[in-house]
């Protein structure tokens, strides 16, 4: 029995040093020299105290900034911990009141605007924690972010052209706008 157990738990204790100290350990080191930015979080810091993660979304509801895709995660919004989807279906009365909702929101803060709302403003992404927007969600804002910091809207169109990231190797995805980034830019132009 003993000649059995020997090799099985030297196999496993090796198996448990490669696979849960060394390759965590390798690949970690590899992450931090070849990406150390994304290694580390993608963390940005204003005044020597983070700030937010260009890799993920949080909240805005100030009329001042513009506002990230809604969240899906529960029971605190934005939260990488609960990363995913609300699962709700089309047909669900459930989301279509928080569409609903959200909505009525976009048109709260800003009553004059009369463009059809962009969806990725009503829907939340598939893990609920999307830092990006569409070009078209920047531009339905830019007129709200304007008229609350009191700046000409050309000048917060300028801001989100500045901000815009276009598409992956030119074909993946689609033209799109880090919400945080955009902000922070919007802090320091004003």
């Amino acid at each position: 029995m003993i000649s059995l157990l020997r090799p099985a738990l030297t196999l496993l204790i090796a198996l448990s040093l490669i696979t849960g100290l060394a390759y965590p350990l390798i690949t970690t080191g590899i992450a931090r020299l070849v990406f150390p930015s994304q290694a580390a979080g993608s963390l940005i810091e204003r005044d020597g105290k983070a700030v937010g993660s260009l890799l993920i979304g949080q909240g805005f509801s100030e009329p001042k900034y513009f506002w990230s895709r809604p969240s899906a995660t529960s029971p605190m919004p934005y939260n990488p911990l609960a990363s995913g989807g609300s699962n709700l279906g089309p047909m669900n009365p459930a989301l279509a009141q928080a569409i609903k909702d959200r909505v009525e929101a976009l048109h709260a803060a800003d009553p004059g605007n009369s463009a059809t709302v962009p969806a990725d403003l009503v829907y939340s992404s598939a893990s609920g924690l999307d830092p990006h927007i569409s070009i078209a969600a920047a531009l339905y804002q830019a007129g709200r972010v304007a008229r609350v910091r009191g700046l000409p809207v050309e000048q917060v169109r300028q801001l989100i052209d500045a901000q815009s990231q276009g598409t992956l190797l030119g074909f993946v995805g689609e033209p799109r706008v880090n919400v945080l980034a955009l902000n922070l830019a919007l802090d320091a132009a004003h």
